[in-house]
């Protein structure tokens, strides 16, 4: 694991954005596209506005999230929603978004066909993790139902899952298919998730999950 500190959040966002930009351009050099798997919730917001007017091919681009709540493309929790708003505008509005949700009441529903419109773009070129301050990723969550399925070298690319914590079921990419990523980023924010980092180091990844995922990762984090 390398750690980068950053002086405050907003030249988090903006050292973060130039060297994923930098790490897919060099990715599209020699491939025909790239996929750039990125997680939800808030605290990419604003390295995905530094990101979206990169110099870059968009249009051979692929956006995917690392993980899905199982509700609907516009619901306000919904993680594809919050990447069209925020990263997928200006220059970036031409990559192509490939969902982790379809239309089915539940996920295993789906996944099969969720599947088959993902497997032909890995492996992941460029990845950008999250973490909870619980030590989750993704949507792998600790005590969750599958979790060690998830978490096993065979796993399969994508699986359904139904924290305890959560309101509605997931999907996640399994760490098998994080770990293969070409380039790893972890991006945290403030003293509480450097504490969990710090505290996951010495945990299995059973009760930490970020620990699947943490060798070989750098991670970006500021106050």
């Amino acid at each position: 694991m390398n750690l980068i500190e950053y002086p405050d959040t907003d030249l988090l966002a903006l050292g973060l954005a130039d060297v994923l930009a930098g790490q897919l351009n060099s990715w599209l050099m020699t491939h025909e596209s790239a996929l750039f798997a990125v997680p939800g919730g808030t605290t990419p917001g604003p390295v995905f506005d530094a990101l979206c007017g990169a110099s870059l091919d968009w249009g051979r681009v692929r956006v995917v999230p690392t993980d899905e709540r199982w509700v609907g493309p516009d619901h306000p929790r919904s993680n594809a929603r919050l990447i069209r708003e925020r990263l997928l505008t200006d220059r970036a509005a031409a990559a192509r978004l490939l969902p982790l949700h379809a239309p089915a009441d539940a996920p295993e529903d789906a996944l099969t066909g969720i599947e088959a419109a993902l497997r032909p773009e890995l492996p992941i070129a460029v990845l950008l993790l999250g973490m909870g301050s619980d030590m989750h990723t993704a949507s792998l969550f600790r005590g969750a139902a599958g979790l060690g399925a998830a978490l096993a070298p065979d796993a399969p690319l994508l699986m359904a899952m139904r924290p305890d914590m959560a309101d509605e079921p997931r999907v996640t990419l399994t760490a098998p298919v994080l770990n293969d990523a070409n380039a790893r980023h972890l991006l945290i924010v403030g003293a509480e998730k450097r504490a969990a980092l710090e505290r996951a180091l010495s945990l299995p990844p059973e009760e930490a999950p970020i620990n699947a995922v943490l060798p070989g990762m750098t991670v970006h984090w500021a106050e």
